[in-house]
């Protein structure tokens, strides 16, 4: 059985196993503003803002106008 990853069972059924990930655990401290959580609400504000512009320029509206004729 050495140098192979896999295990040929009863009936000789392949029996291969993942190899398991080294475990990282984070120590360190997280807690409300964290650097990942500011970076996605900017991209997202962008996308956001861009979103509006393109809205204004193909309707020739703005948001308030576009809600207000629903």
């Amino acid at each position: 059985m050495t140098g192979r990853t896999y295990v040929v069972e009863e009936g000789n059924r392949l029996n291969s196993y993942a190899i398991e990930p080294k475990m990282y655990v984070n120590e360190e401290q997280t807690f409300g503003f964290t650097e990942y959580a500011e970076l996605l609400n900017g991209r997202l504000a962008m996308i956001g803002f861009v979103s509006l512009i393109v809205l204004e320029v193909l309707t020739g509206h703005g948001l308030i106008d576009w809600i207000a004729s629903l």
